[in-house]
């Protein structure tokens, strides 16, 4: 029988092991019994080397453990890595790499699944990869080769110091190169041999990877210099290469084949997927306790931190497309003391077509470069993450001796540009965890020109709504912004002056009369109306505006615009124990027409006393188990029956009710029924939709139901209604059912092409059930010679909305390029759904808007399915390509060539709206040509053939007629 080592509580540490510092990650529930001192993987915390030593036999000892993520191609694996060691009868020590399956935090033997082994042999290397240069750059994880000489493993370990530590221990174990050592036999290891059913010849075998296996021994051997297994950088350790292991993974990187620039993206990679969601799902009374401790623990919080200050800089800077062209230290180290976090953000990187449309840019390493030359000489800083969209980009610094504490570092995009995603505008934020502060930080590029403050303030809103960051553990629902204790926001907000005498504004800031002119400012009006920025702090403008300049120079614009100076460029922030002492803009650097800001803040951060949090960790766990199996939860719901009236399309609507618990910690979700793959239907969500609950406590969910255009078509036909039932569960607790019902107001967003040719009337006027038989009815219907009324040769709506844009907004400058008003939408879809045309009154950049949202929401693209890899081929033999479209339905060719004809007119009136044939082209080829593929978004050479298809007909020679399509 093996003998198993005794170890009846998870925090019961033996003395010789190692322990890690108590839990910082107060937003994650992976281990949440210990001290996350690492991010970016899953879980570090406490040694969980306690619980691969009740897996051991007698003698064999796990030195130290690790948790990673096994990289294979585009797949991530958690695993946990142990050391472990065993004293040969013959003296010496020998060691080998378990590599464990697990749950999510490994507390016992039962929480871990023996899957490979590697043997610390001659030929073992284990190698930190990252990319040469002069600065160190460390992501918010570490990425390191193990390689064999039948083995190659790339694998994903916490940043921090237990994986330093990690790593030291293995290089330490290696055997050493001295001829007069013997090499080790690893008979230990025979006892995890899987049974062979008959004898092989004695050539180099793999590891099974089945659970707890091991095929037997393969020749030992290998060695070499110890000179040639160093990185020329000093990284790699000086370990030796083993011939053991599992077959080599198909899709694992070899090392010598792996590019710098593989490398570097590798490195910069922070976001790990655990492929191991079903089994964490699984372990629901594993995930209930430790939810339960990690409430008590931010309950308890204050008892065992202490209040530590920091120094942050964060700097903000619009580009205007400029590449680098003086140094950046007059703005980036200005102040004596160096700080311990740079949070450094960019606007208009790169103003090229090619930026916008397809995301490449050379800007991004060039500005990168340029702050990493610039920061504090008086201080090594390690970069933990680059973000950008487009344009606006986020670089995260701290100083190496602070890496150990950043953790759980996630970033996201939200665009908010025209149809509520283009990147030209929006935001990009980086959170993570400082010691046991968690901290965001946001940058953003908020809608141009003075008229434009409301679009402003919705972009700001839908980065705050859109803006989510998924926790490593899939049961957490995702982190938006306010769910921090510090929120750093920078950005080219473009909140202007409303002053409308320029030369009145010029008078005031010569007198540097900031305050007076700051009563103008519409950031402050719209702050003091609570229409953005609610609970967030700005120090006092000391500086004059930064914006627009003469580039190169100080001079304020000249051009024929004149624009009126402002002050577009801010730094804001929210939370507590921040002390800004400094708020300035830096006149020295000119590279563009805007000036940067700087702002310096002292930063509370809380720091984990450890030995007040092991006792507050105790007394949890002590009362844990006293009331575990005490009663079953239950909750009481305000309401369990939601009635949604007049659903619109892209409308929200949100229903919401309380949960409140009774006596017994609780751990509610909202579960599939069966035979369904989600617990509602794709236009409702719940949010939040799984959560936890303590003793007498309350919490509110919403119901958001919301209809796009992945929902409307079967909501338009009848196929589908507005009624579900969601099942709402209790861990160790009964199932409650919620009732979901309403009605759907059918909508030409949704509806395809031919069945709009044929509602002469508007949709809303005629009966569901004419709504559903045209709806439903096959394309090619319209040709077989039907009763049905001859169909008009384009779609009303479509007509009714390139009229409008022609007759009004034919000279608009960016349009399709900037984005209208949520509020003007709602209007226009109203206006096409009930006939009011004369009613349709909004903004050229709202209609234009529509029109490229209806375009998106045809369920049949403009070009067919049938005909999309046709068009791609043909793209650039403009005859091949009229071919083509000869071929489509006559509806959609109408359409086709009726947009077409719309584009050619805008193109002549460039001069005025300084629209191209290329933005025209980028914009309408992903509209009109969709991936029949799952209706996946197109890939980047496939996105090129579509704009160049779309490119050919607007360049043609003969242009084409809108007289000639009438609705």
């Amino acid at each position: 029988m093996r003998p198993w080592v005794a170890v009846s509580a998870a925090w019961k540490l033996e003395s010789h092991v190692s322990v890690a510092r108590p839990w910082s990650g107060r937003l994650t529930s992976l281990s949440l019994f210990l001290h996350l001192e690492n991010g970016g993987c899953a879980v570090a915390g406490m040694d969980q080397s306690v619980a691969i030593q009740e897996t051991l036999a007698d003698g064999e000892y796990c030195v130290i453990a690790v948790q990673g993520v096994l990289c294979e191609g585009d797949s991530r694996q958690s695993r946990l890595l142990g050391l472990v060691r065993y004293r040969p009868e013959r003296g010496g020590q020998e060691h080998a790499l378990f590599l464990y399956t697990h749950r999510r935090m490994a507390i016992t033997g039962d929480d871990v699944s023996l899957d490979q082994i590697v043997p610390v042999s001659r030929d073992f290397t284990l190698e930190e990869v990252s990319p040469d240069g002069e600065l160190y750059i460390l992501g918010s994880d570490v990425t390191v080769q193990l390689d064999t000489a039948e083995l190659s493993l790339l694998f994903q370990l916490p940043f921090g110091s237990h994986t330093r530590t990690f790593l030291q221990e293995v290089a330490r174990a290696c055997p050493g190169f001295d001829p007069a050592t013997p090499d080790p036999e690893f008979r230990w290891l025979s006892r995890y041999r899987c049974p062979e059913p008959e004898p092989e010849p004695p050539t180099p075998q793999s590891w099974n990877s089945a659970p707890g296996t091991w095929p037997g021994r393969a020749r030992i051997g290998g060695g070499g210099s110890s000179s040639d297994k160093l990185r020329p950088n000093g990284k790699g350790l000086p370990v030796d290469q083993s011939s053991w292991g599992q077959n080599k993974p198909e899709n694992s990187l070899s090392r010598q084949n792996k590019s710098k620039s593989e490398i570097t993206n590798m490195v910069r990679s922070s976001t790990i997927t655990v492929s191991d969601k079903a089994h964490i799902l699984s372990m629901q009374k594993f995930g209930l306790r430790d939810t339960i401790v990690k409430s008590h623990l931010i309950q308890k919080e204050e008892d065992y931190t202490y209040i530590q200050n920091f120094r942050f800089f964060v700097g903000t800077y619009n580009v205007n497309g400029q590449s680098p062209k003086e140094c950046l230290r007059p703005w980036l180290s200005h102040d004596t003391q160096a700080p311990d976090v740079y949070c450094v953000g960019f606007q208009e990187l790169d103003l090229s077509k090619e930026a916008f449309f397809f995301h490449d840019t050379p800007k991004e390493e060039e500005w990168f470069k340029a702050v990493s030359e610039a920061l504090h000489p008086d201080a090594k800083y390690a970069k933990v993450k680059l973000i950008r969209l487009v344009g606006i980009m986020l670089l995260l610094y701290v100083k190496q001796e602070h890496a150990a504490y950043i953790s759980e570092v996630e970033a996201e995009t939200v665009g908010t540009g025209i149809m509520g995603r283009m990147g030209n505008k929006g935001g990009v934020a980086i959170r993570f965890q400082f010691h046991n502060t968690s901290i965001c930080v946001v940058n953003s590029h908020l809608a141009a020109h003075t008229e434009e403050y409301e679009r402003r303030n919705q972009d700001y809103k839908d980065i705050c709504s859109r803006m989510q960051f998924c926790q490593v553990d899939p049961n957490l629902p995702p982190l938006t912004i306010s769910k921090h204790d510090v929120i750093l926001w920078l950005g080219d907000l473009n909140y202007r002056i409303e002053d409308p005498d320029v030369e009145k504004v010029k008078k005031l800031i010569e007198e540097k009369a900031f305050q007076t002119l700051y009563a103008y400012d519409q950031l402050r009006a719209q702050v003091a109306a609570k229409a953005v920025f609610e609970g967030f702090s700005e120090g006092e403008l000391t500086f004059q505006p930064t914006y627009k300049y003469d580039t190169g120079s100080d001079d304020w614009d000249t051009s024929e615009k004149c624009r009126a100076p402002a002050w577009c460029d801010r730094v804001l922030w929210k939370g507590k124990n921040i002390t800004q002492l400094s708020y300035q803009s830096h006149m020295a650097l000119k590279t563009s027409d805007h000036k940067p800001v700087s702002s310096v803040f002292d930063i509370g951060v809380r720091v984990i006393n450890e030995e007040l949090y092991r006792k507050t960790l105790e007394e949890i766990v002590r009362s844990l188990d006293k009331m575990e199996n005490a009663n079953i939860p239950s909750v009481s719901l305000s309401k369990r029956e939601f009635c949604f009236q007049n659903v619109k399309y892209m409308h929200l609507q949100v229903e919401s009710f309380t949960i409140r618990n009774g006596q017994v910690p609780c751990q509610f979700e909202f579960i599939s029924k069966p035979n369904e793959e989600s617990y509602c239907k794709q236009w409702l969500r719940a949010n939040p939709s799984r959560g936890f609950l303590l003793p007498d406590s309350a919490t509110e969910i919403e119901l958001e139901l919301f209809v796009n255009k992945t929902t409307a078509t079967k909501l338009n036909s009848g196929e589908d209604k507005i009624e579900d039932i969601l099942v709402l569960h209790l861990e160790r607790g009964k199932d409650y059912f919620l009732s979901v019902s309403g009605n759907y107001m059918p909508s030409c967003f949704g509806s395809p092409i031919h069945t709009l040719c044929y509602m002469k009337e508007p949709i809303l006027d005629l009966p569901l059930e004419t709504i559903r038989e045209l709806t439903l009815m096959q394309l090619q219907t319209e040709d077989n010679g039907s009763q049905l009324e001859k169909p008009m040769d384009i779609p009303k709506e479509l007509w009714i909305l390139v009229d409008y844009l022609y007759r009004n907004a034919i000279q608009q400058e960016d349009l399709f390029q900037q984005p209208g008003l949520r509020s003007e939408f709602d209007h226009i879809r109203d206006c096409l759904d009930t006939g009011m045309i004369d009613n349709l009154s909004a903004s050229n950049h709202s209609v234009a808007e529509a029109l490229l949202l209806f375009l998106e929401s045809l369920p049949e693209p403009v070009i067919c399915y049938s005909a999309y890899r046709n068009c791609l081929e043909c793209s650039g033999n403009l005859t091949a390509s009229k071919q083509v479209i000869t071929t489509l339905p006559a509806c959609h060719r109408n359409v086709f060539t009726y947009l077409m004809a719309f584009l050619q007119e805008l193109l002549k009136n460039s001069a005025k709206n300084h629209l191209d044939d290329n933005i025209l082209a980028s914009i309408f080829g992903s509209l009109l040509l969709r991936n029949p593929a799952g209706h996946q978004k197109l890939e980047m050479a496939e996105k090129k053939k579509a704009q160049e298809f779309v490119h050919q007909f607007l360049t043609q020679p003969e242009p084409l007629s809108l007289l000639s399509y009438s609705a």
